[in-house]
C-alpha cells in the first residue's frame, strides 16, 4: 500500500520538483498539489493524504495556521511535514506546537526527503537532525509554564518519566534503550503508554508537552 502524499507550496516550480522525487519511490502516491494554506486543508479533507508536505509562507492562510487547522479538524488526519528554509527557525517551534509531526529543510537530499516521509508516513516524529533539537532549545522557551500541564505527569509511573525526559532530549528508543539499559521494544511500550496517559499523539507532542509543563527546561 502506498503513501499518499499533498504537497502544499505557493511556487509551482517547488511542487513540481517535490512531486519529481517524491514519484521516484515506488511506495509513494502524490495524490495532489496546494498553493496556500486554504486549498492544503480543503485538499486534505477531499484526498485524505498520509503526508502533508507543508511549507511554512504561504498567501492567504499560512503553513502554521493550516496544519494547526488539520490537526483540529483531522484527529485522524495526516500527518505534517514543514517544510522550511534557514533564516525561518522561529517559525518551526511553533509549527511543532501546531501539531507538525516534524520539519525539513527544503535544500535537504532527495533521499532524505524520502526518508522523511517514510518516518512520518509510519507515526513516528522527526526529531532526530540536529537543527530540531537546537529550534526546539531554543524556542522552548517562550511559552509560560502551565501547572495543568505540569500536574498531569503524576500519572506516569517513575520509569515512564524516565523515559517521557529522554525523549524530550530528542533521544531515539534505540539511544533511550542504551540509556536505561533495556530494550528497544520496552522503550516503544513505554513510550505508547505515556503518549497515551498524556493525550498526546506522538513523539512532538510529547516534546512540546515537556517544555510546557516545565518538566524539562532549555538547554538542559
Amino acid at each position: 500500500m502506498s503513501i499518499r502524499v499533498l504537497v502544499a507550496d505557493d511556487q509551482a516550480l517547488v511542487r513540481a520538483g517535490f512531486r519529481k522525487i517524491l514519484e521516484a519511490d515506488a511506495e509513494i502516491e502524490v495524490v495532489g498539489e496546494a498553493a496556500d494554506g486554504l486549498e492544503a486543508v480543503d485538499r486534505a479533507r477531499e484526498l485524505e493524504p498520509d503526508v502533508v508536505l507543508m511549507d511554512i509562507r504561504m498567501p492567504g492562510l499560512d503553513g502554521i495556521a493550516a496544519t494547526r487547522q488539520l490537526a483540529a479538524e483531522m484527529r485522524e488526519g495526516p500527518r505534517v511535514l514543514v517544510l522550511t528554509t534557514f533564516g525561518l527557525e522561529e517559525y518551526v517551534y511553533e509549527a511543532l506546537r501546531a501539531g507538525a509531526s516534524g520539519f525539513l529543510l527544503k535544500d535537504v537530499p532527495p533521499e532524505q526527503l524520502l526518508g522523511a516521509v517514510h518516518v512520518v508516513a509510519r507515526g513516528d516524529a522527526l526529531l532526530d537532525p540536529a537543527i530540531t533539537r537546537a529550534v526546539i532549545e531554543e524556542f522552548a522557551s517562550k511559552p509560560a509554564v502551565r501547572r495543568e500541564l505540569a500536574g498531569r505527569l503524576e500519572e506516569l509511573t517513575p520509569r515512564e518519566r524516565d523515559v517521557f525526559g529522554l525523549v524530550a532530549r530528542g533521544l531515539s528508543n534505540a539511544e533511550i534503550a542504551r540509556e536505561l539499559v533495556v530494550s528497544e521494544g520496552t522503550v516503544k511500550t513505554h513510550v505508547a503508554h505515556l503518549l497515551l496517559k498524556l493525550g498526546l499523539r506522538d513523539r512532538v507532542q510529547a516534546v512540546i508537552y515537556a517544555y510546557e509543563s516545565g518538566a524539562v527546561q532549555p538547554g538542559a
